[in-house]
């Protein structure tokens, strides 16, 4: 590159990192588009909508209002992927809708729940109907662009259910034969009538003939909300403020930028000339992150594992520049030029750096495919983080490097360099490495045990087990920070536990408090200490049983999400390195790590909430990127090196590797303590744990990962392993 070519390309990035801050932090015209005033944040911080429905038979059966639950999750997923609905006493629903601003707007798009049939005869609903609600999956109004004719183009798509299928085979069928009609009724209400012209033997199918696409979407509405097992009415609705309140956002963007710049300085003084340019890199990726997440609004909604997601990514962002550094180090010290050592230190990290990334957004996508609520929501800011980070990292990283170093930054002295004189014998301890380990998911172990016998094996909080909703009406309106500081602690001393969730309804006095569920003495007590301490009249308090808000569903989904990306992410690693060692062990790996996390939430019974789902897919994109790294070394001296002693080039290969191991985990976990001294109590239940696990996986890909791979290796050697015996002896010694 030129010195001319150098000083534009420098501008250049310049400008566009200052471009990209600013419209970040400001936004552009009138309604700073773009800024993160845009991004569309979740219930718990900034509010959104809660509608409660009850059911109008006076005594539905447990299994229907489970049923009537999941569905409507499903539906209000299309808000927000963050939205929650629970069970409120035996006949009750409510749903919460983070980001919504117009309760009434809300109720006119999901549709009044009511009965809905498919029959024969219009003047016999019930006794000619085929089919009901029960049948039906979903329905979506869209405008059919393959056609001009007015009648044909705005369609409702039904999905059916398996059952339905077959049902609607049958029936279209019959009518088929004498382009017969038949009638969809709401509530004993004729709410369309299409005409069946053949049999139609699939799950999806269309109903043509509105007039435009409001028509449709009320039709696709109606269908929709009609297809609840149980029929509800609206009960209440409410605009309500955030959970965690401003203070919440304020801290977690205070935390934020004071671990960018602990990052920054950290990468400039390890690093020297290449820390400047990441450092630049990585403002240029936090700007992109926020103005993505406020162009995607209607997409993405930031939520606490939002948050969660773009911290893994920016420690993957950085990862892949100290990968770069380390290399352009070790390639300066194996004696090459500094040019040289620049084209090497990219070249050969390459493929680490696209392994690991790629192996995370294989599980960011499954996660979001299979999983639902707040796991979906992690999985799109983390998908957007690793591409964004590959980008900056691989693109704009070198971009900058290589405008310093024509601009005459071209001494060593810029850069600095690596010489590997000691190789450290990790497999030597691997026994020892192996029973810490055991001992630590043991303890954990005997604890749930010992946990379950007295109650849970976790100590599972409201958003696992539900508990009590209390309305309570003050005199005067109180902040969230307010209710905070001066009502959660007289709560508090009631209920034992800081378990508490408190949401005030916007425009009005009245207050929501959830706490574990509380006796009939402990809710007289808490009424009492309310009118004691702030006046409330106590006639207008009232109480709920709520259910889960993370309902079974949901943690199976989770559950079976993790699954499915272990799997995934073994058969690619197993591909990339064509030895099914490397996959089985960074998966075990990464088990490992799960399973430690889970001990303390155990040994220390720290809260189990939403959040811990979170944590724990945090842990599992982490691990195994750390792995990645180690493999891919090990990879190459087996191509490079292949007369070397294979313990010896086991240790050679994470000795190599843990300049980069320590340094990833220190940026990563910098953030999480920022996050963690700063933040609110809900924020440091979430940063504690998410710290155990980024020690566990630095830790398991040191320790653990390499020499279950050795291990395996050595009693599995295969067909193309096969070693002269002096080999065999000498790597036993090691």
């Amino acid at each position: 590159m030129s010195k001319r070519k150098g000083i534009f390309s420098l501008i250049a990035l310049l400008a566009v990192t200052a471009f990209v801050i600013y419209t970040a932090i400001f936004g552009l015209g009138s309604d700073a588009s773009g800024s993160m005033a845009d991004i569309n944040l979740g219930l718990d911080l900034r509010g959104g909508v809660s509608i409660t429905y009850e059911a109008v038979e006076e005594n539905p059966s447990q299994q229907s209002m489970e049923d009537t639950k999941d569905k409507l999750q499903d539906r209000v997923e299309n808000y927000s992927t963050e939205s929650q609905v629970y069970m409120e006493g035996s006949n009750r629903i409510t749903i919460d809708i983070p980001g919504a601003t117009d309760a009434n707007e809300i109720l006119k798009e999901l549709g009044e729940p009511g009965t809905l049939i498919f029959c024969t005869d219009a003047n016999d609903p019930e006794g000619t109907m085929v089919m009901d609600g029960n049948d039906i999956e979903n329905a979506q109004g869209y405008m059919n662009s393959q056609t001009t004719d007015s009648n044909q183009r705005y369609i409702v798509q039904l999905t059916l259910t398996d059952e339905g299928q077959q049902k609607f085979a049958d029936i279209t069928g019959e009518l088929a034969e004498t382009s017969g009609v038949l009638y969809i009724v709401y509530d004993g209400e004729v709410v369309s009538a299409p005409r069946c012209e053949e049999r139609i033997d699939s799950k999806n199918c269309e109903i043509s003939g509105m007039s435009s696409l409001d028509e449709a979407n009320k039709l696709a509405s109606t269908i929709r909300i009609g297809a609840l097992p149980v029929e509800l009415r609206e009960l209440r609705s409410s605009v309500v403020g955030a959970r965690l309140g401003e203070e919440a956002v304020q801290t977690s963007l205070m935390a934020g930028a004071i671990g960018l710049v602990i990052i920054i300085v950290f990468m400039i003084v390890l690093y020297r000339m290449p820390g400047v340019a990441a450092s630049i890199a990585l403002l240029l990726y936090t700007g992109l992150i926020i103005v993505l997440l406020g162009a995607f609004n209607e997409e993405i909604t930031l939520t606490l594992p939002g948050i969660a997601g773009i911290i893994l990514s920016i420690g993957m962002a950085v990862d892949a520049n100290v990968i770069i550094f380390t290399r352009i180090r070790e390639e300066i010290g194996l004696g090459r030029t500094v040019n040289a050592a620049i084209k090497a230190g990219f070249s050969k990290a390459l493929s680490a750096i696209i392994d690991g990334n790629v192996t995370t957004l294989i599980a960011a996508a499954v996660l979001y495919i299979v999983g639902s609520g707040t796991v979906r929501g992690f999985a799109q800011t983390l998908a957007l983080g690793i591409v964004l980070s590959m980008i900056t990292a691989l693109f704009v990283t070198r971009a900058l490097v290589n405008a310093f170093y024509a601009l005459g930054m071209q001494s060593e002295k810029f850069y600095g360099k690596v010489v590997h004189k000691k190789t450290i014998n990790f497999l030597g301890k691997k026994g020892l490495c192996f029973a810490l380990s055991g001992i630590i998911i043991g303890v954990g172990i005997v604890a749930m045990i010992v946990n379950g016998v007295q109650g849970d094996a976790l100590n599972y909080s409201l958003d696992f087990k539900g508990g009590t909703s209390t309305s309570v009406t003050f005199n005067e309106n109180r902040t969230i920070n307010e209710l905070n500081d001066e009502v959660k602690p007289i709560v508090s001393q009631v209920t034992g536990d800081n378990d508490i969730q408190i949401t005030p309804v916007q425009n009005s006095n009245e207050v929501n408090i959830k706490t574990r569920e509380l006796t009939q003495e402990e809710r007289e007590e808490l009424y009492q200490k309310l009118a004691d301490d702030f006046g409330v009249d106590q006639s207008l308090i009232t109480y709920e049983t709520i259910g889960a808000t993370v309902s079974g569903e949901m943690q199976r989904s989770a559950v079976l999400s993790v699954i499915i990306a272990a799997i995934f992410m073994l058969i690619y690693v197993w591909f990339r390195f064509k030895d099914i060692k490397f996959a089985s062990s960074a998966v075990a790996a990464l088990l490992h790590d799960v399973l430690v996390v889970v001990a303390f939430y155990a040994v220390l019974r720290w809260s189990v909430g939403s959040t811990f789902i979170a944590c724990m897919l945090t842990i599992v994109g982490y691990s195994i990127n750390a792995t990645i790294v180690i493999f891919d070394r090990i990879r190459e001296h087996l191509r490079d090196n292949k007369d070397m002693e294979l313990a010896e080039l086991v240790n050679l290969s994470v000795s190599q590797t843990l300049s980069r191991s320590i340094n990833t985990s220190l940026t990563t976990v910098i953030m999480v303590i920022v996050l963690y001294i700063l933040g609110v109590e809900s924020i440091r239940e979430f940063a504690l744990p998410l710290i155990v696990g980024i020690v566990a996986g630095t830790y398991s890909s040191v320790c653990l990962t390499s020499a279950m791979w050795y291990v395996m290796k050595k009693r599995f050697p295969g067909k193309k392993d096969s070693s002269p015996k002096k080999v065999e002896k000498k790597s036993a010694r090691a």
